[in-house]
């Protein structure tokens, strides 16, 4: 993908990326989402405490994680008496000093802190007890503990309550996702009231059960991704709900109860479609957490701003476009996230938040920041890609506790003078402005570890960028650098490297001492050579050189001994370098787009290939070399370009790990007879070539996924292509099928297809035999042939496909192979 293309992926991840790349240890709240905090997703080197209670952001579930679970039983046990019968979720408030890191850590609300207990501990009469709609192999997998128990029953298929699991006494975390579950009919109300976390995601429900009132001891409840669009007012009797999560649904109005909810500290109504917030919100004084994203908001509810403990809001892919002047009464607010807004400007109030360290606003209109910023002498993240910004004002150096910058996507020409007084700053990426030039200061940011420029003008890269000890990533792709960069060799930590798309000729002796480099990109330059500098490289894994000139490559390449993946396409190449084949750890090789004829019998050593794209060369014959390769996973031997290969050796077979082929654009008349062996085929593209028909064996390759022979000359499909129960991607387009017509393929529905195929099976007698089927199609074949106006090869392609449509493949092969021998004794 061209560093060019709108990378809105980029955009999304950028802050993830960052708190991956930084050493600094996440942790999570033990409810549904994460933990806001003063840097909600970073936290100390340091574990608080033995327990660190994670959340799994994809679906929202709790996860406990207990680091002592080596320790005696006895220890444990004291432990488990000692712990408090609430659990603290950790607000981390971490500051950066020069030499270490300090945490400091306040209570925010209190819940339940028991580890989760597998069901080994479970007594087997105690397991006899539960739920009898379970069945055995459910109940096994049933989470549950001897104290205070977490009941996990994720995805058992259960369609009814499990009333009878609350008998069991110490119930109070019950996790019922991807079920069935609609009611809690026959549960009773002394049971449920013992309920303190309960998770009914993905359950297909319509309505809130009616049952969830009696919950009165509830604390946590998650009915996200369900089809929930009315809240009941019972709601309102859940007094005790610290944590509520209705994401994923079809809400339109906001529910009506929730001003009852007075203990209510996170609230999560993502991905619904909300038009309106009540003023009645500001009632939960208690709430911190807020998440609004993706719905259908046009007007920043100025309620919001009325919320004394807010800290963290989430208002992103909503359709808002200005900011109320009433936001600067957030005072506690740290977390901003209005990404994919239509917000134009930022008014001044804002940056009286003076307690903001994250704010996210990428995908807006904004075309000015307010020289204010300086304000924001706590902020951590600033993300502003994809808007209309021309500068970044200069007082931005005043916001020294900085740690991401990302200005991607805008319309810079420049970075503000004063940037290397953000000596915090630790990622800095400008992709896709109009920078043309990087400023010699940027050496005083010691702290650097990421750095990214891509899709720019710039020329040249200052000498000065070796003092910035600590990058380990840069991307300088789609500039105007015509020399390559010596400083960056200087940099020890550098380990990823991406210069794609410059005008590079040459490779300097500089980067040999570059020892500790991993991925290096390097394509679309102007090389010439592959430079033997870079066999230097002994730790690289990637390297990209492809679209350069480069004709031969060195032998020290076997120095290269770590490279797993080489990227060679769209060079030069005439022959096939025997010296790659000396790679013994590579595992993806590239050399589509070259004008290579043969491939060397010394790519047997290549024991580990599991990709290999050899497309759009000059091969006049299927390399049968290839065939050696029993770890080759993936092979492309597609031509649009190069030479058309007309048939497949029957030693393809040998390659029994093969789950990718492309042999698309050529001119295979044939699929090879024993294609059945290749069990581990899941993709197959043979489309625009001309293959006639597919072998009996073809219906043994059962993990076939994805199939394509459009563009070929089928007339038949087997009637036994149903057994292909893998099968959910086809395409038989622009082929002459008569069985099935065409009209039934354009569906590309497999079901469709054999459907008519059986039907048509029975319509034509299939229990006849085979030489009585071979009767009737020599007699439908005399019938049609009485036109004495036909052409013998009109006669021959009317026999052929009558005997295609019988399955009489064997019959084809003799007349075929007859056929060859006439021509080669007329010849």
């Amino acid at each position: 993908m061209s560093e060019k293309e709108d990378t809105s992926a980029e955009a999304e991840n950028i802050t993830s990326q960052f708190r991956e790349e930084s050493n600094l240890q996440l942790v999570e709240e033990p409810g549904f989402i994460k933990e806001t905090s003063n840097l909600l997703k970073e936290a100390s080197e340091e574990e608080p405490r033995d327990q660190i209670c994670k959340t799994d952001p994809r679906n929202d579930t709790l996860e406990i994680h207990d680091n002592t679970s080596t320790s005696s039983s006895g220890s444990k046990s004291k432990r488990n008496e000692e712990e408090k019968k609430t659990l603290q979720i950790s607000k981390t408030i971490t500051r950066y000093d020069s030499s270490q890191l300090i945490t400091e850590t306040l209570s925010v609300n209190e819940m339940t802190a028991e580890s989760e207990i597998s069901a080994d501990f479970l007594a087997h009469e105690t397991l006899g007890k539960i739920s009898p709609q379970l069945t055995e192999e459910n109940q096994k997998g049933v989470d549950l503990g001897l104290d205070n128990f977490t009941v996990n029953l994720k995805a058992k298929g259960l369609q009814e309550f499990p009333k009878d699991i609350l008998k069991i006494k110490y119930v109070k975390y019950l996790y019922l996702d991807e079920n069935q579950i609609k009611s809690f009919e026959g549960a009773e109300s002394c049971d449920l009231t013992g309920l303190e976390i309960l998770s009914l995601q993905d359950n297909g429900l319509s309505t809130f059960p009616s049952e969830i009132q009696l919950l009165h001891n509830l604390k946590i409840l998650n009915v996200s991704h369900n089809q929930i669009s009315h809240i009941p007012k019972e709601i309102s009797q859940l007094r005790n709900i610290r944590q509520l999560f209705l994401n994923n649904n079809y809400i339109e109005n906001f529910p009506s109860g929730l001003e009852s909810l007075r203990n209510l500290e996170i609230l999560s109504l993502a991905k619904n479609n909300l038009r309106y917030i009540p003023n009645t919100l500001c009632i939960l004084k208690n709430l911190s957490v807020l998440n609004l994203e993706y719905n259908q908001l046009t007007i920043f509810p100025k309620v919001l701003c009325f919320l004394p403990k807010l800290i963290s809001l989430n208002l992103t892919g909503n359709l808002i476009s200005s900011l109320p002047k009433e936001i600067r009464e957030l005072k506690n607010l740290e977390k901003l996230l209005m990404d994919h807004n239509k917000l134009t400007f930022l008014p001044v109030e804002i940056f009286r938040l003076l307690k903001m360290q994250e704010l996210q606003l990428t995908d807006n209109k904004i075309e000015v920041i307010s020289h204010k910023i300086e304000n924001f002498k706590e902020l951590r993240i600033l993300i502003l890609d994809k808007n209309l910004l021309k500068e970044i004002p200069e007082k931005i150096s005043h916001c020294v506790m900085l740690e991401c910058l990302s200005l991607s996507d805008n319309k810079l020409t420049e970075l503000p003078k004063n940037i290397h007084k953000l000596k915090s700053l630790r990622k800095l990426h400008v992709n896709r402005n109009n920078i043309v030039r990087i400023p010699e200061d940027i050496s005083y940011l010691n702290n650097m570890f990421s750095l990214e420029f891509s899709g720019n003008i710039i020329t040249d890269v200052p000498i000065e960028i070796k003092n910035c000890r600590k990058i380990t990533k840069v991307k300088l792709s789609y500039n105007k650098i015509i020399h390559f960069p010596v400083g960056l060799c200087a940099l020890d930590s550098l380990h990823y490297l991406n210069i794609n798309g410059n005008y590079i000729s040459e490779v300097p002796v500089d980067i040999s001492f570059s020892k500790q480099l991993l991925h290096l990109e390097f394509n679309e330059n102007k090389l010439l050579i592959f430079s033997e500098h870079l066999c230097s490289l002994i730790k690289l894994q990637y390297l990209d050189l492809g679209k350069n000139q480069i004709r031969k490559i060195p032998a020290c390449i076997s120095n290269m001994a770590s490279l797993h993946v080489l990227i060679l396409c769209c060079n030069k190449f005439e022959t096939f370098p025997i010296d790659v084949c000396t790679l013994a750890n590579l595992q993806v090789l590239d050399f589509s787009e070259n004008q290579i004829k043969k491939i060397p019998s010394e790519i047997c050593n290549l024991k580990g290939i599991q990709k290999l794209n050899i497309s759009n060369n000059q091969f006049i014959y299927f390399p049968i070399e290839l065939c050696q390769l029993q770890s080759l996973e993936e092979l492309n031997i597609s031509q649009i370009n190069g030479t058309k290969l007309t048939r497949l050796p029957e030693e393809l077979f040998n390659m029994t790990q093969l789950k990718r082929l492309d042999i698309s654009n050529n001119a295979i008349r044939e699929i090879p007879r024993n294609i059945g062996e290749l069990k581990s085929l899941v993709s197959l593209n043979a489309y625009n070539n001309q293959i006639s028909y597919l072998p009996p064996s073809f219906l043994s390759l059962n993990d076939l996924q994805q199939l394509n022979l459009s563009g070929n000359n089928l007339t038949a499909l087997p009637s036994g292509i149903y057994n292909l129960f893998s099968l959910k991607d086809i395409n038989f387009d622009d082929n002459p099928l008569l069985r099935p017509p065409m009209e039934i393929c354009k569906g590309k529905q497999l079901y469709t297809i054999a459907r008519y195929l059986q039907k048509a099976d029975e319509r034509d007698g299939s229990t006849v035999s085979l030489s009585e089927r071979v009767l009737q199609a020599l007699d439908r074949w005399k019938m049609e042939s009485n036109n004495l106006s036909l052409t013998t090869a009109a006669l021959r392609d009317q026999l052929t496909r009558s005997l295609t449509m019988i399955g009489a493949y064997e019959i084809m092969d003799k007349i075929t192979a007859l056929k060859l021998f006439t021509c080669a004794i007329k010849f």
